[in-house]
């Protein structure tokens, strides 16, 4: 590791000569200054790790130093050393940006602590993280030989979830791969877990089964609406749990977060399935049979998710509560988001505001067509960054931020997530075979069963049949299904790509987050 470099600004440097020694016998390289002048033409010349800067100096004060400092090198850390505890000079100087400041006289050891708080707490937090996965990497890679249930396997991506963030601040790449390693044996066994119980789960006669997108308003939104407390349900599309805890603490700064639970999204992990699921309380075969006009399959004409409205409708007469008062808006643009920012107050009268936005699954389609996006959103980090900027700036969260003071519940939701993928799969089908990556569906499917769960009877799935004799597949882990003809081109152009419709912890534990005002 190089040596740090500090720069000493003090008219009574001499004074501190002790101090200085102290500090290089630490392994500090120290210059020091006399004066503001000085130390701004000596940082504008110099790489400087961090400046210890006095705040009361004649010429110009610690304060107007430190604030041509930062004009300089906006991110140099700087402490302020003073001997005045005023409350309007810590203020300032706190607006200034300060690192930290220390109050005079100062102890050798106090510089020391803040300079290693400074300068070594990437690589002390980097360790502390390193020694702590290796420990829980033991226990989750019992959790995952021990059978897990769903309950478990949602502890399960949690803590994955978790430590994918830990490990991404350390920036340690021989940990992350230890980690994607571990991520990838992890979703291997969650393909064989969902294989053997997912026709369970959907069948109607089912005694034990996660909450699921179909029974998600009956358990986890209905049952939040108070009289007079008005219920705002956000569905997000296409929103992980690792870019729901990317956006956490902005919501967390308008609102108390109560419940942040996880459900399992419906196979195929796709939006006119999930969130049609969803809307209508039913599994798709059920919608289907309920709503044939509305219900369109894959390879139908018109749009798959225009009747969520009518659904939702259905949905509250069937649960007993087609008294509710409620709203619902649906935001494919921006256009769309202004006019929900402006109206957002109107909607304080319902019972329940249903707002779907559909900004992240437009992202991760453009990211596939878009050369820019793809070096945007290159890997898992930088598309949790995206989707944090986004929130920071978009209509939505201008929108929550205007009703944050009333009393209020906001329940935020997905319908499904994405996994980025890696590994092309073959698969053989004749001209009716859907076009999805990570699901198809069609007659005489060939493929290699090793790499899909297969249901030649899609209503055991809970799905419609689409034509005589159609099988659904869905994709496990990272694999994504490509035809033979133009393969190499097909997979090249999709390789590293986020994708859903298939099956990994990824696209089927997605969050659900209860919040009230504060």
């Amino acid at each position: 590791m190089s040596i740090a470099k500090i720069l000493w600004v003090d008219d009574e440097i001499d004074s501190l000569t002790s101090q200085v020694m102290f500090l290089q016998n630490k392994g500090y390289e120290v210059q020091t200054k006399t004066n503001g002048f000085d130390a701004v033409e000596y940082v504008k010349d110099n790489i400087v790790d961090v400046v210890l800067l006095d705040e009361t100096m004649p010429g110009i004060t610690g304060l107007q130093t430190l604030q041509q400092i930062k004009e300089l090198k906006s991110t140099l850390p700087v402490v302020l050393i003073t001997k005045n505890e005023a409350e309007n000079l810590m203020d300032e100087a706190i607006g200034s940006q300060i690192s930290d400041y220390l109050i005079k006289p100062v102890n050798p050891n106090q510089v020391w602590l803040s300079l290693k708080k400074l300068i070594d707490n990437k690589r002390l937090v980097a360790e502390k993280t390193t020694s702590a996965y290796q420990q829980e990497f033991r226990s989750l890679f019992t959790a995952l030989n021990s059978n897990p249930d769903y309950n478990e396997w949602m502890d399960i991506y949690k803590k994955l979830v978790y430590w994918e963030l830990e490990i991404k601040k350390s920036d340690s790449p021989e940990m992350q791969e230890v980690f994607q390693t571990q991520k990838n044996e992890a979703n291997t066994e969650f393909f064989k877990f969902v294989s053997r119980n997912y026709a369970g789960w959907v069948s109607p006669k089912s005694a034990d089964a996660p909450i699921m997108s179909h029974n998600l308003m009956k358990f986890k939104v209905l049952p939040h609406i108070e009289k007079g407390v008005p219920l705002f349900f956000v569905l997000i599309d296409n929103l992980r749990f690792d870019q729901w805890k990317t956006i956490q603490p902005i919501f967390a700064d308008s609102f108390r977060i109560h419940e942040e639970e996880t459900f399992y999204a419906i196979l195929p992990t796709a939006t006119q399935y999930a969130r049609n699921a969803i809307f209508a309380g039913m599994m798709p075969v059920d919608i289907e049979k309920k709503f044939p006009v509305q219900w369109k399959n894959d390879d139908e004409d018109g749009g798959k998710n225009m009747s969520e409205e009518d659904f939702f409708k259905a949905q509250l007469k069937t649960l007993g509560k087609s008294d509710l008062k409620y709203s619902y808006t649906k935001i494919t643009n921006n256009h769309d988001g202004q006019k929900l920012v402006d109206n957002i107050h109107n909607l304080l009268d319902n019972d329940i505001n249903v707002i779907v936005y559909n900004f992240v699954d437009m992202l991760s389609h453009a990211r596939t067509e878009m050369e820019v996006l793809k070096e945007l959103a290159g890997d898992e980090t930088s598309y949790r960054s995206i989707t944090e900027s986004w929130f920071t700036h978009s209509p939505l969260h201008q929108a929550l931020k205007k009703i944050a003071d009333k009393k209020l519940t906001v329940i935020v939701a997905t319908d499904h997530g994405s996994v980025r993928v890696n590994t092309p799969a073959k698969v053989i089908g004749d001209k009716q075979t859907t076009s999805n990556l990570r699901y198809k569906h069609g007659r005489n499917l060939n493929y290699e069963p090793k790499d899909v769960l297969a249901f030649r009877d899609p209503r055991e799935a809970g799905l419609p049949v689409p034509n005589v004799n159609s099988s659904f597949i869905f994709a496990k882990g990272d694999l994504y299904l490509c035809y033979p003809n133009n393969y190499n081109h097909f997979a090249n152009y999709y390789r590293n790509t986020f994708q859903h419709g298939g099956i990994s912890l990824e696209e089927m534990i997605v969050p659900v987050i209860r919040m009230t005002n504060k």
